[in-house]
Protein backbone atom coordinates (compact mmCIF):
# COMPACT_ATOMS: atom_id res chain seq x y z
CA UNK A 1 0.00 0.00 0.00
CA UNK A 2 1.22 3.66 -0.43
CA UNK A 3 1.55 5.89 2.48
CA UNK A 4 -0.77 8.41 2.97
CA UNK A 5 0.01 11.98 3.31
CA UNK A 6 -2.43 14.48 4.73
CA UNK A 7 -3.31 17.35 2.65
CA UNK A 8 -4.83 19.26 5.20
CA UNK A 9 -2.40 21.18 8.04
CA UNK A 10 -4.98 23.26 9.93
CA UNK A 11 -6.31 20.36 11.92
CA UNK A 12 -5.40 16.90 13.10
CA UNK A 13 -6.90 14.18 10.69
CA UNK A 14 -7.58 10.94 12.50
CA UNK A 15 -9.67 8.89 10.26
CA UNK A 16 -8.17 8.47 7.02
CA UNK A 17 -8.65 5.98 3.92
CA UNK A 18 -6.15 3.88 2.12
CA UNK A 19 -5.78 3.37 -1.38
CA UNK A 20 -3.92 -0.40 -2.35
CA UNK A 21 -1.58 -0.10 -5.37
CA UNK A 22 -4.22 -1.39 -8.12
CA UNK A 23 -6.26 1.38 -6.70
CA UNK A 24 -3.60 4.01 -7.48
CA UNK A 25 -2.63 2.86 -10.78
CA UNK A 26 -6.36 2.34 -11.97
CA UNK A 27 -6.87 5.81 -11.37
CA UNK A 28 -3.71 6.86 -12.26
CA UNK A 29 -5.03 5.23 -15.50
CA UNK A 30 -8.63 6.70 -15.71
CA UNK A 31 -6.94 10.07 -15.38
CA UNK A 32 -4.93 9.89 -18.24
CA UNK A 33 -7.36 8.07 -20.96
CA UNK A 34 -9.91 10.49 -19.52
CA UNK A 35 -7.08 13.55 -20.10
CA UNK A 36 -7.67 14.96 -17.08
CA UNK A 37 -4.31 14.96 -15.11
CA UNK A 38 -5.10 17.55 -12.76
CA UNK A 39 -8.14 15.58 -11.30
CA UNK A 40 -8.68 13.88 -8.08
CA UNK A 41 -10.27 10.85 -6.76
CA UNK A 42 -13.89 12.05 -5.03
CA UNK A 43 -15.09 9.30 -2.38
CA UNK A 44 -18.34 9.83 -1.22
CA UNK A 45 -21.12 8.14 0.73
CA UNK A 46 -25.08 8.80 -0.21
CA UNK A 47 -28.04 7.76 0.85
CA UNK A 48 -29.66 4.88 -1.32
CA UNK A 49 -28.54 1.22 -2.55
CA UNK A 50 -30.13 -2.29 -0.80
CA UNK A 51 -28.31 -1.63 2.53
CA UNK A 52 -29.32 2.02 2.87
CA UNK A 53 -26.42 4.22 2.39
CA UNK A 54 -23.98 3.57 -1.05
CA UNK A 55 -20.73 4.31 -2.45
CA UNK A 56 -19.94 6.46 -4.85
CA UNK A 57 -16.78 7.60 -6.72
CA UNK A 58 -15.93 10.41 -9.49
CA UNK A 59 -13.19 12.58 -11.21
CA UNK A 60 -13.32 15.73 -9.50
CA UNK A 61 -11.62 19.01 -11.32
CA UNK A 62 -12.58 21.44 -8.33
CA UNK A 63 -12.61 20.15 -5.05
CA UNK A 64 -14.30 22.08 -2.06
CA UNK A 65 -12.57 24.18 0.48
CA UNK A 66 -14.01 21.99 3.24
CA UNK A 67 -12.76 18.65 1.57
CA UNK A 68 -10.40 16.57 3.37
CA UNK A 69 -7.59 15.39 1.17
CA UNK A 70 -5.09 12.89 0.67
CA UNK A 71 -1.86 11.98 -1.64
CA UNK A 72 -1.27 8.55 -2.87
CA UNK A 73 1.76 8.94 -4.78
CA UNK A 74 0.53 11.46 -7.49
CA UNK A 75 -3.03 10.46 -7.32
CA UNK A 76 -5.65 12.85 -5.03
CA UNK A 77 -8.59 11.37 -2.89
CA UNK A 78 -11.20 14.19 -1.58
CA UNK A 79 -13.76 12.93 0.66
CA UNK A 80 -16.30 15.51 2.16
CA UNK A 81 -16.86 15.72 5.69
CA UNK A 82 -19.70 14.01 6.05
CA UNK A 83 -18.77 11.02 4.33
CA UNK A 84 -15.08 10.69 6.10
CA UNK A 85 -17.59 9.90 9.17
CA UNK A 86 -18.93 6.57 7.04
CA UNK A 87 -15.23 6.03 5.33
CA UNK A 88 -12.81 6.33 8.16
CA UNK A 89 -10.44 3.47 8.30
CA UNK A 90 -11.18 2.01 4.80
CA UNK A 91 -9.06 0.84 1.88
CA UNK A 92 -9.88 1.16 -1.62
CA UNK A 93 -8.53 -1.76 -4.07
CA UNK A 94 -9.35 -2.49 -7.19
CA UNK A 95 -10.07 -6.10 -8.71
CA UNK A 96 -9.67 -7.09 -12.12
CA UNK A 97 -11.75 -10.29 -12.67
CA UNK A 98 -13.52 -12.53 -15.50
CA UNK A 99 -16.55 -11.95 -13.88
CA UNK A 100 -16.43 -8.63 -13.46
CA UNK A 101 -14.00 -6.27 -12.03
CA UNK A 102 -14.03 -2.79 -10.28
CA UNK A 103 -13.40 -0.74 -7.21
CA UNK A 104 -14.28 -2.28 -4.22
CA UNK A 105 -14.24 -0.63 -0.60
CA UNK A 106 -13.15 -2.53 2.32
CA UNK A 107 -14.82 -0.60 5.20
CA UNK A 108 -14.86 -1.09 9.00
CA UNK A 109 -17.73 0.97 9.48
CA UNK A 110 -19.94 -1.11 7.72
CA UNK A 111 -21.83 -3.41 9.59
CA UNK A 112 -23.74 -5.29 6.76
CA UNK A 113 -23.55 -4.95 2.98
CA UNK A 114 -25.33 -6.39 0.10
CA UNK A 115 -24.59 -8.62 -2.34
CA UNK A 116 -22.81 -6.48 -4.99
CA UNK A 117 -20.53 -4.37 -2.44
CA UNK A 118 -21.58 -0.90 -3.10
CA UNK A 119 -24.37 -0.52 0.05
CA UNK A 120 -23.80 -1.19 3.06
CA UNK A 121 -25.29 0.16 6.72
CA UNK A 122 -23.65 0.58 9.77
CA UNK A 123 -23.92 -0.64 13.01
CA UNK A 124 -26.46 2.36 13.98
CA UNK A 125 -28.31 2.30 11.10
CA UNK A 126 -31.90 0.88 10.51
CA UNK A 127 -32.02 -1.77 7.96
CA UNK A 128 -34.09 -0.58 4.87
CA UNK A 129 -37.21 -2.61 3.27
CA UNK A 130 -35.41 -3.78 0.39
CA UNK A 131 -31.97 -5.24 2.39
CA UNK A 132 -34.90 -7.00 4.25
CA UNK A 133 -36.58 -8.60 1.99
CA UNK A 134 -33.39 -9.44 -0.55
CA UNK A 135 -31.35 -7.07 -2.42
CA UNK A 136 -31.84 -7.72 -5.70
CA UNK A 137 -27.83 -7.21 -6.73
CA UNK A 138 -26.69 -8.97 -9.57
Amino acid sequence: MSVMETLETSEVQTSSVQLTEAAVTRVRRLLQERNVPDHALRVFVSGGGCSGLQYGMALEGQPRDDDLRFSFDDVRVVIDPVSIDYLGGATIDYVDEVMGGGFRIENPNAHASCGCGHSFRTKDGAASEAHASGCGCH
